[in-house]
């Protein structure tokens, strides 16, 4: 009862977002040790450290390549092809970056791309909002396509032994079909604001991308590094080494070539703490048997029907993750899915968390981190999206790709 009263009023304190998430689980897991006199070793044994190499390997690997400026590169060019037209620029926002979302965590890409949205909209002098929507909804569903693209996934793979090319077997064709509906519904809804002014056309065109490229030998170093711990992911079980491996030995390697100290420096540390008191919180829990009784009070509820606790775990997850961070939530529902594994096939549970945790962070501006980003990032620069006007355009996007999401896995698992 208290690791389950510490655990909620966790989950309060992060809702309530009026302390640092970091702060409130560190606080929330130096209880769980001193309540539950922990040992060292006990502790330990909560956190999961595949998750956390993973994330810190991808995190080095894609701070040297940015720094080359390859992405903003890739992104004028893209921009560039579109002619200055509004609802083909919106398009290829989104595709590009769900692409690079795909492959790099959805705050690092948005980070990326904001600039490139507040340039093309000063330029085409056009309000933002339909963009900047698009970065945010396309990042999070970009993300949910492979093992690295999202931190869910990362959790869900690790803990259930799915390689990345499971990811891409299961998960991208569906994937695809949401992105593509959610451009639609996107284009359609802002029709009205995306006018085409023939004027500005020029002014896209001339866009100078020549000074985007800003370190060549180390834009190649870190391209051909990041390629090969991708590649490293496809060909998982062939070369029999786990993603985290993967991705430290690539970090290592562009490290040789960097100074240590400065790239450290952009390591978002406060990410991975945040794990790893959430890791402790969680672990605790379990161990006094809340995870067992969670999932005995699930089995009674749809009485152990596979169909039935599938359907429950996408829509419950697409729900709880619009209100609360959707690494907490997945990171709480993967030793209750394991708990399951002796009552039922629980592969299929894993997709729907997946699904349900990734896209239902969309459904709100707080739901996901990229959202909150966007928004602060946008705040700042005189733009206000504001919960309720993103709230209209998210939570019907979120019903979207959770009904897709629903046909999907009953066609795919249940049938």
């Amino acid at each position: 009862m208290i690791s389950f009263l510490i655990l909620v009023g966790a989950y309060a304190l992060i809702a309530w977002d009026k302390i640092p998430k970091v702060t409130v689980v560190m606080i929330a897991a130096s209880l769980i040790i001193f309540l539950a006199h922990a040992s060292a070793q006990q502790v330990f044994s909560y956190i999961d450290f595949q998750v956390l190499f993973l994330l810190i390997g991808m995190m080095i690997i894609v701070h040297i390549t940015s720094r080359s400026g390859v992405f903003r590169w890739v992104a004028i060019e893209l921009l560039r092809h579109t002619k200055g037209e509004p609802r083909y620029i919106l398009v290829g926002l989104g595709v590009i970056t769900a692409v690079l979302s795909a492959f790099i965590d959805n705050v690092t890409t948005v980070v990326i791309i904001l600039p490139i949205v507040f340039t093309i909209s000063k330029e085409l002098e056009i309000d933002p909002i339909p963009f900047l929507m698009t970065l945010i909804l396309a990042s999070n569903i970009g993300g949910t396509a492979t093992l690295i693209g999202d931190p869910p996934n990362i959790i869900i793979g690790t803990a259930a032994g799915l390689n990345f090319m499971d990811f891409v077997h299961e998960l991208t064709g569906v994937v695809t079909v949401i992105f593509i509906v959610s451009i639609l519904l996107l284009v359609y809804l802002y029709r009205k604001e995306l006018v085409f002014k023939q004027e500005y056309q020029d002014k896209i065109l001339l866009l100078d991308n020549s000074g985007s490229i800003k370190d060549r030998p180390l834009m190649y170093k870190s391209l051909t590094v990041l390629f090969l711990v991708i590649a490293g992911f496809i060909l998982h079980n062939l070369i029999h080494y786990d993603a985290y491996a993967i991705a430290l030995a690539g970090a290592s390697v562009l490290l040789l070539f960097e100074k240590p100290r400065q790239v450290m420096h952009e390591v978002e540390w406060t990410t991975i703490f945040f794990f790893i008191g959430l890791f402790i919180v969680i672990g605790g829990f379990a161990e006094a048997g809340g995870i067992k009784l969670l999932a005995d009070k699930l089995i009674h509820l749809t009485a152990g029907d596979r169909t039935l606790t599938t359907m429950f775990v996408l829509w419950a997850s697409g729900f709880l993750s619009a209100i609360i961070d959707n690494i907490p939530y997945t990171v709480t529902m993967v030793p209750l899915i394991k708990e399951l594994k002796g009552v039922m096939d629980v592969y299929p549970l894993w997709w729907a968390l997946s699904l349900g945790a990734c896209l239902g962070g969309n459904a709100t501006i707080i739901g996901a981190s990229a959202n909150v980003v966007v928004a602060e990032a946008s705040h700042a620069r005189g733009v206000n999206i504001s919960f309720y006007n993103y709230f209209k355009v998210g939570s019907l996007l979120t019903l979207v790709a959770l009904l897709i999401s629903s046909g999907y896995l009953y066609l795919r698992f249940l049938m």
